[in-house]
């Protein structure tokens, strides 16, 4: 046999874009989903301690809109609990039915936090009304604004540590989860906000403030609403497609690289895409060919992590493809 044929395939995956050994790749993927679990627990423990100071001034001032944001604060801190079972589902092997891994717990993970960040709104925009309706008053007002910056501190420093350890993973659920963080800063400064109308006569300012804060809670649902639902549907950046497609192009022995599909399962980037090689090449040169390409990928496209690759001869590829429709 002199050429590779259309139905030649070339199936190969890494963990470790600069590794070939399978005990690093596994390495690799373990480590990812450490450092996601370690964020998750260092972020759940700061929340909880910023809750925990809150509850403490709630019982001091006998705020309601303080009360509101400390108990936000424990339920935030709960989100962690979702993505890291997700997390640690994701680090379990394949099996025959689960062939690709549970990677994409991930996904679901993130939907549950965007419901989470929905209810928020809903609250925060409920709990306003129902205080412009019905003002209450509150006791030392300045203790409040305290407490209030408290837990806009720990909501943002935990919303910056999720994000940056969800961008380098590749983990839109933590992303959303940093983005959901960052909200909660908001409404606990929405509660500085509110004290300070108070402590000025102003009563009304507490309300209103916390309805504005519910707009601002709807854009960020928005952008993390966004970012879930694209991974769920499989979208990737499409920089990344054009650069995988140039570098299996620019391989020496390359001819053509088209029919590139990409999609993200967990924090990891797999890849299928057909080559068109020489006709005349045989079966051990394409399959050493596809070695190359899939090599060179591994180690141009940031987390990717497997490649199928299928090779094609730049003659007689179609009459293949005609022969396989005809039988069908």
């Amino acid at each position: 046999m002199t050429g590779p044929g259309h139905g030649h395939g070339h199936r190969h995956s890494r963990w470790r874009p600069h590794s070939h050994d399978s005990g690093d790749r596994v390495d690799h993927a373990l480590e990812t989903s450490r450092r996601g679990v370690r964020t998750l627990v260092w972020s759940f423990a700061a929340l909880f301690v910023t809750a925990v100071a809150q509850l403490g001034l709630v019982l001091v001032t006998g705020s309601v809109a303080l009360l509101g944001d400390t108990i936000h604060n424990f339920a935030d801190a709960l989100t962690a609990v979702p993505l890291g079972i997700a997390f640690l589902l994701g680090r379990r092997a394949a099996t025959r039915r689960y062939t690709y891994g549970l990677g994409r717990a991930e996904d679901l993970a993130g939907v549950v936090v965007v419901l989470v960040v929905a209810a928020s709104a809903a609250v925060a925009g409920y709990e306003s009304v129902v205080r412009l309706l019905r003002p209450e008053p509150v006791g030392h007002p300045w203790v409040v604004a305290a407490a209030g910056v408290i837990g806009f501190a720990g909501n943002e420093l935990v919303a910056r540590y999720r994000i940056k350890v969800g961008r380098e993973i590749g983990s839109a659920a933590l992303v959303a989860d940093g983005l959901h963080a960052r909200t909660d800063g908001f409404t606990s400064l929405a509660v500085v906000a509110g004290a300070a109308g108070v402590a000025l006569g102003f009563p009304i300012a507490d309300p209103i403030v916390g309805l504005g804060i519910t707009v601002a809670i709807l854009f960020v649902l928005r952008d993390a609403a966004k970012e879930v639902f694209r991974r769920l549907l499989d979208a990737v950046d499409p920089a990344s497609v054009e650069l995988a497609e140039r570098t299996a192009r620019g391989v020496e022995g390359v001819l053509d690289a088209r029919d590139l599909r990409m999609r993200w399962i967990g924090h990891h980037l797999r890849a299928e895409l057909a080559v068109t090689v020489a006709a005349d090449l045989t079966v051990e040169a394409a399959h050493a060919l596809a070695h190359q390409v899939e090599h060179r990928l591994l180690h141009t496209i940031p987390r990717l992590a497997a490649v199928v690759i299928h090779t094609e001869p730049s003659a007689g590829a179609d009459r293949a493809h005609e022969a396989v429709a005809h039988h069908h």
